[in-house]
């Protein structure tokens, strides 16, 4: 991910990067469906965070098509939603989230996760949940909240694609 997200980081720039961030995820965790289009029915939005050394990584996903993933240490893809596969991999993230919601708690507060958590926002019409686990144990398939985490990775690689497609560094 360091050649992905150093290219990343010359979109944002480096100056405000941590309040851009910041802000940006306020927004998403304030986003009340209707106002933007969505008629919930059940989860309606998924954002995927995952400490590390340098900062977070945070995913984002709405049953409106909104599909973004930025860095704190700057940088980011929003809009990845308006192409076809971002779109149906985010639609499916949503889908598969919802047969999680049971391992979930409700969540007042939004904190980032700490190095090598991964954690889940789930974003239901009665509010939102959380679940989170050490990145390892998903990725290693040893988590019941890996198939969750599978699902956001196949969305991160379609936005990577995307990214690479449009700089021809994918060549």
């Amino acid at each position: 991910m360091g050649g992905f997200s150093s290219f990343l980081g010359k979109l944002f720039g480096r100056g405000r990067r941590e309040n851009v961030y910041m802000n940006l995820r306020d927004q998403v965790f304030s986003t009340v469906p209707r106002a933007v289009g969505i008629v919930p029915d059940g989860v309606w939005g998924v954002v995927v965070e995952t400490g590390y050394a340098e900062g977070s990584a945070t995913l984002i996903a709405l049953a409106d098509g909104t599909t973004s993933m930025y860095f704190s240490t700057g940088g980011g893809v929003i809009g990845a939603g308006q192409h076809e596969r971002p779109n149906a991999a985010a639609k499916e993230l949503i889908r598969r989230a919802a047969e999680f919601v049971d391992e979930c708690q409700p969540a007042k507060t939004f904190p980032l996760p700490q190095l090598g958590e991964t954690r889940f926002y789930l974003f239901l019409p009665a509010g939102k949940l959380t679940a989170s686990a050490p990145e390892i144990e998903l990725g290693e398939d040893h988590h019941r909240l890996s198939p969750l985490f599978f699902a956001a990775h196949d969305l991160i690689t379609e936005i990577r694609l995307i990214q690479e497609a449009k700089t021809g560094s994918g060549k």
